[in-house]
This record gives C-alpha cells, structure tokens and sequence, in this order.
C-alpha cells in the first residue's frame, strides 16, 4: 500500500508510504489517498486526522515526475478521473493535522496547506519547485500559501522556487511548531487528541465557519457564523458540556 491508513479510536492516521522516492505523490497514492478521506469523513467514530510521511527524510517530495505529471496531462480534458482530495474537490469538516517529518515540496506541501495545523521537523524543508518545471502548483498551493502567510511572502516562495527551512517557515506562519524530528508526529498526536476530547460537531462547525467566511465582508462573515453556531444549542453536546462544566467533570462528547 501506497498509503497507510490508521484507526486509533477517534484519531485517523495517514502515512504516505513511498520512502524509497521520498514519499513522492503517485496516482495510485492519490487514489488511496481519496478512498481513506471519504472513510475518515463518514466514520462517525473518526475525529480527527493526522498525516505524515514514512521514513526519516521527507513528509513527501511533491508530485512523482514519472507518473503523476504525466497522468494530469491526460486528464486535461477528462478532470472527473482524478481523485478528489481535501488539496481539491472535497471538503472536509474534520481537522486535519500534517506532521512534517522533513522534505515538504510542491504537492507534498500543498497536501500539508490543506491540514489545518502543521507541525514540522527542524529537519524540514519546504519549496516549490514547479515554475522550474515550467508548471505551477495547481492543487491549492497559490491560493493556500498567500492566505496563510501573506501575498508578498508567497509569491516570492513560488515564482522563485527557492527553498526555506523550519525556523523561516514558522516566522512565516507557515508551520504552527517545529520540534526535533523524534518528536513531531508524538506532537501532532497529542494535539489531535486535545481536539477530539473537545465537542466534536463545535469542532467541525469552527472549521466550516472559517472555511466559508474567508474572503467575506466583516457583515457577511459575523452573520454565517452565527447561523453556524446558533444550532450548536440544540445539541446534547452541548448539554452534556454545560453540565459537565457545573459538575466540575469531564465532558463526554457523543456527536450528537
């Protein structure tokens, strides 16, 4: 398998399992990648995901040149047969964490743009290399990256190609934390399961609000997010986490 995919009770884990070409994205990959998402979406058990690379040198080194690229290119009038993933076509109301373990490039890090926290290896490093290429990162990555960490920042890191490491991706804001390699994926466990004690349907009502409200006018945003929030009310979440908190005890959340 191209891909591991991992139940931990409500933690999913994804590992991208091409080590031998630095977890590099195949169409195959791709496809498993689609199938594990569609599951962790609708597994009522699944909180929250966590991705990483296998191996000790790359989260993954981007599209593989010998099979994906040329898979794209044949598809350019057929879009419907490549596979839907939360880079592109699906939404995912469940946060996903990446746990960069080193190389991030490319569609490696367009994969790690669409987690919603990213926490890198000091050993990471990030780049796209695709105007090299005579291509550009077509899977999110100049539409992600100049949210995230701002227009002029971004577009310096794309048009040229050139590499940053850790600490210059996390003054950027590109990554949330960067630890020693040993301890990036303990992290990023650790922090999705601080998120799955939390109130599951909160929790994936945040990521939709945020999701949808970028780009709106202040009026707009602060109106959809409070008709995303006003149904959280009528919740036994709710109930169970208001008396949980007057009891002095901890919640137990059902998602319903």
């Amino acid at each position: 398998m191209q891909l591991i995919y991992e139940k931990k009770q409500h933690l999913a884990l994804f590992t991208l399992n091409r080590p031998e070409v630095h977890n590099a994205l195949s169409p195959e990959l791709f496809q498993q990648f689609h199938d594990a998402c569609e599951d962790f979406a609708h597994d009522p058990q699944l909180r929250v995901g966590v991705i990483t690379g296998a191996g000790e040198k790359a989260f993954s080194a981007g599209a593989d040149v010998n099979t994906w690229l040329p898979f794209v290119k044949q598809c350019r009038d057929k879009p419907w047969l490549l596979p839907t993933t939360p880079m592109r076509g699906m939404e995912l109301d469940k946060p996903l964490i990446a746990a960069l373990n080193g190389i991030t490039v490319g569609g490696g890090l367009e994969m790690a743009l669409a987690c919603d926290l990213r926490i890198a290896s000091e050993k990471a490093r990030f780049c796209f290399p695709e105007t090299k290429l005579g291509i550009l990162p077509r899977l999110g990555g100049t539409v992600r990256l100049p949210r995230l960490v701002g227009s002029a920042a971004a577009a310096e890191m794309i048009l040229t190609g050139k590499m940053i490491d850790a600490q210059q991706a996390l003054a950027m804001g590109l990554v949330n934390r960067v630890l020693p390699p040993e301890e990036v994926l303990p992290a990023a466990l650790e922090m999705a399961g601080q998120i799955s004690r939390c109130a599951p349907l909160a929790v994936q009502a945040v990521k939709r609000c945020m999701r949808r409200t970028e780009g709106m006018s202040m009026e707009e945003a602060l109106w959809c997010e409070n008709a995303l929030g006003m149904p959280l009310y009528e919740t036994q979440d709710y109930e169970e986490g208001r008396s949980a908190f007057l009891e002095k005890r901890p919640p137990s959340f059902q998602a319903k």
